[in-house]
Parts: structure tokens; sequence; C-alpha cells
């Protein structure tokens, strides 16, 4: 496996971000890994690594660059899940992203990708957790020719009563929708998941959405205490098949 940190120039700063991908053969299918809230660090690299094993291109932004870069959000990452104060801080991070920012971040990272000699020029994938469930949406309308394989799990903020929802601009998405949920999950409200297949439908996008049984918010994540090994691989599963469908060509 290669690795590499790039610092990404953006519209608003420099964007340090993971890249990894195999050693030998290339070059390879790109995909866009939009982390979830707690922030980089090495549970979410060896994530892209394992994506990039398969075949292709990874990158892993670091996506609270106007912050600090990691470990310097300003928070604990080991105390939030004990430490009340520790989490509202990360959660005020957070909240410092919106869906117009993160599509701005994308296009240099797209700008990147075609740069590159270790990508192809061919589509390119996504994946968000969490948090970037509303992300990975989002960029799939505004780079419709860009994105050809979007996956989201347990992501937040798809629907939403905000002007910038990206259910609102669905119908703009070219690629194939993966969407998956956790049974048992406060952030993403069962009326919401309900409402998915018809959004999509009614805007013709090609989706499945799947809810994972026995689950919680986190579930594909192996250092989390709700991890579910079954389900941690299943979501392996169905990313490696979404992406082999619609990147390698």
């Amino acid at each position: 496996m290669r690795e590499a940190e790039f610092e990404i120039q953006t519209a608003d700063g420099v964007m340090d971000t993971f890249v990894c991908h195999p050693e030998e053969g290339g070059p390879y299918p790109a995909v866009i890994l939009y982390m979830d809230a707690p922030g980089i660090r090495e549970e979410l690299r060896d994530m892209a690594r394992r994506l990039g094993t398969v075949g292709y291109y990874v990158l892993l932004p670091n996506m609270y660059y106007r912050t600090g870069r990691e470990g310097n959000y300003g928070y604990d990452l080991a105390q939030i899940r004990s430490d009340d104060s520790q989490r509202t801080k990360m959660f005020e991070v957070m909240n410092t992203l919106n869906n117009a920012l993160v599509v701005s971040d994308t296009a240099p990272m797209l700008e990147h990708i075609r740069s590159s000699d270790a990508a192809t020029d061919g589509p390119v994938g996504c994946v968000g957790y969490c948090m970037s469930g509303q992300y990975v949406m989002s960029v799939g309308a505004a780079y419709p020719d860009d994105f050809a394989a979007i996956a989201s799990f347990y992501g937040v903020g798809i629907i939403t009563e905000d002007d910038d929802s990206p259910h609102l601009n669905a119908d703009k998405v070219k690629g194939e929708v993966y969407l998956a949920f956790a049974a048992d999950d406060p952030f993403v409200p069962q009326p919401i998941v309900d409402a998915l297949p018809g959004v999509l439908d009614a805007a013709g996008v090609s989706h499945r959405v799947e809810v994972y049984p026995g689950t919680e918010h986190g579930f594909a994540f192996p250092q989390r205490p709700v991890y579910v090994k079954d389900a941690g691989e299943r979501h392996w599963e169905r990313i490696f098949a979404l992406y082999d469908r619609n990147l390698k060509r």
C-alpha cells in the first residue's frame, strides 16, 4: 500500500488529505471517503486502506481543516463518549460545516484526482458516514458527471426542512446511490428512512435503501462499542459491489 499526505488548496485554506492506493498496478478508480463527526483518526485511515487494497485510489480529507489539524479540533477525542462537555465541543465543530462548504471543498479534490497519475480519468465514487450522509448526496448532485457511485452509512441530514436539504437536488444525481441505516438510530428518525425510497424514486435515482437489523448508529466502525462484525462486513460487501459495478469499467 502506498500512502501520502497531500495539502490541497481550497477556497478557504489548505485541507490536509490522506491518500492511499495499491503498491502495484494502476491507475485506479478514485474514491473520496468523507469522515464521521469525531474527525480524522487512525481508524478512518485503516478504513481507507481497506478500500484501497481492493484497487482504489482513496482520498480521506480532513473536513475540519478550517478548525485545525488532526488532534487539534478543540476537543479530546478519547473523552467524547464519557465527557458531555467534550461531546458538546465536537458537535460545535461538526456544525461549522454545511453542504455548500463541502461541495466547495470537493472541487479541488476532484482536480487533485484528475492530476494524479495513480488515479484513472473515469468515474469517481464516494462514501460518507454519520454527518457526511448529507454531504455525499450533495456532492453527487453538484458533480453528477464525476460521481458514479455514492454510498452513505447511517447518514444524517439527507432530508431536512432547510433550503439546502440534499433531497431537494436528488434529481440531479446521475450515479447509483446506496443508503444504509441502523435499526436503532436516534440521529436518523424512522420517518426519514421510510421516506427516502419514495423521494429517490420520484427523482429518478438508481438506488437501494437498506436497514441493518440489530445495529445502532456507528455499527461499521471496529473501535466503536456499537460495532457489529457481521454488519460491518456486509457494509464492505455492499461498498465493493457498488464500486465494482460503477467504477471498474
